[in-house]
This record gives structure tokens, C-alpha cells and sequence, in this order.
């Protein structure tokens, strides 16, 4: 029986990110107390850092999609396969390009008047795919 019922979401962009992002903080609380504008700027910049490092390492598989994962895929080492087209509902996918909606023009069979006023061609009906 293992330790972890759940999949937690322990993946090596998670944790890298972490450890980045406490660096960050601590650096910051750091130039708080002593009142250094430059240690606070760079708190700032690290903890900056952790995000986009965190970002990276998910876009190239070390993270892990939105929601449970399967049981076999709950390792540290296990890299996700699917980040390549992005996962659906994920944030980080879109703003990255992938995963997100696409408009698909549909041929219905059925002619429509001209002039309508529907932007769309006459026997095609738009619709939105995720993908």
C-alpha cells in the first residue's frame, strides 16, 4: 500500500518552481527587514523567475495537467506526454498557444440567403473545438 492515495501533483516543475519561489521570498522578507530597495527588487525578479521556470518546465512535460492524473502517471519521473498539444482547461497551455480553442468552419449542405449578416459562408456553420 503506498503512502500517497492521491495523485498530489508532486511533479519536478511543481517542485522547482517551489524551491525557486522560497529563494525568492526569503530574499525579499530579507530586503523588507533591512530596508534595501535592491534586495527587494531582486526578491521580486527571482520570485519572477520561479514562475516563468515553473512555466517552462510544465510546457516541456515536467508538470502535470489539469485535475487527477492515473494512477501510473503519479511519479516524480514521469513525464507527461500530452504537453506537446496542450492540456484543455489549462491556462498555462493557452497563453502558450496550445490547447485552446480553434474556429472550424462545418459544411452543412444548406444554402443561405445572402446578406444575412452572419459573417459566415453560406452552408457552413462555425464552430469551436477544443483542442
Amino acid at each position: 500500500m503506498s503512502a500517497h492515495q492521491y495523485d498530489e501533483g508532486h511533479t519536478v516543475a511543481g517542485w522547482t518552481g517551489f524551491g525557486i519561489a522560497t529563494v525568492g521570498t526569503a530574499v525579499l522578507g530579507l530586503g523588507v527587514c533591512t530596508v534595501s530597495g535592491a534586495l527587494i527588487a531582486g526578491g521580486l525578479a527571482v520570485t519572477a523567475v520561479s514562475v516563468l521556470v515553473t512555466w517552462a518546465l510544465h510546457l516541456s512535460g515536467w508538470g502535470k495537467p489539469p485535475g487527477r492524473r492515473p494512477r501510473a502517471e503519479w511519479g516524480m519521473r514521469v513525464r507527461d506526454t500530452g504537453a506537446r498539444e496542450g492540456h484543455a482547461g489549462c491556462v498555462g497551455c493557452r497563453l502558450a498557444g496550445r490547447g485552446g480553442r480553434r474556429a472550424v468552419a462545418v459544411d452543412t449542405g444548406v444554402g443561405s440567403e445572402a446578406g444575412t449578416g452572419t459573417g459566415v459562408a453560406a452552408g457552413q456553420v462555425s464552430v469551436e473545438s477544443v483542442g
